[in-house]
């Protein structure tokens, strides 16, 4: 089997997303090495076929975020584009907060599955939601290390993706 440079897995991911959808969802984003310039509000593209987060270079701009490298991005279509890469940057959605690095590129701010997984996000399939786990509701709960066999998936959880299917 000959490798194709992740042509036909990022093939499968757009027709993933077409056919489930997208959504959006208002995140505050801050620079917390510089905490008086306060806060902006986006409406971000969520998307769990994504990895990082992304930002467009006037918010880069507008929080004064500096480069930290250069990093090498496979897009859609297969080619490939060196974008820079800035942080941390403070994400906010609801009651939850995150830090990490952002790659600079596109023109909306798009939230990946990196930081929807650190602030203990879930998108909801089947109304296209972002929402925080409902199992912890209150505060951000994560998996350290998990062993299969002692920790079966949360019910909640498979209640959500069940309701979608």
């Amino acid at each position: 089997m000959r490798y194709d440079g992740g042509v036909a897995l990022l093939k499968f991911r757009r027709a993933w997303r077409n056919a489930v959808g997208l959504t959006n969802a208002k995140i505050q984003l801050r620079n917390p090495r510089l905490p008086e310039l306060g806060a902006m509000e986006v409406e971000a593209l969520a998307d769990t076929g994504a990895v990082h987060v992304c930002i467009p270079a006037h918010v880069q701009m507008q929080l004064k975020l500096e480069a930290a490298e250069e990093k090498e991005v496979t897009l859609a279509d297969g080619s490939r584009k060196l974008v820079p890469y800035v942080g941390p940057i403070e994400l906010r959605y609801r009651n939850r907060v995150g830090f990490a690095g952002a790659l600079v590129m596109g023109d909306q701010p798009l939230l990946g599955a990196i930081a929807m997984e650190d602030m203990d996000l879930v998108v909801v399939p089947k109304t296209r939601q972002v929402i925080v786990n409902p199992d912890s509701p209150n505060v951000a709960s994560s998996v350290a290390k998990r062993f299969a066999s002692l920790c079966p998936p949360s019910e909640s959880a498979t209640r959500l993706v069940d309701k979608a299917v």
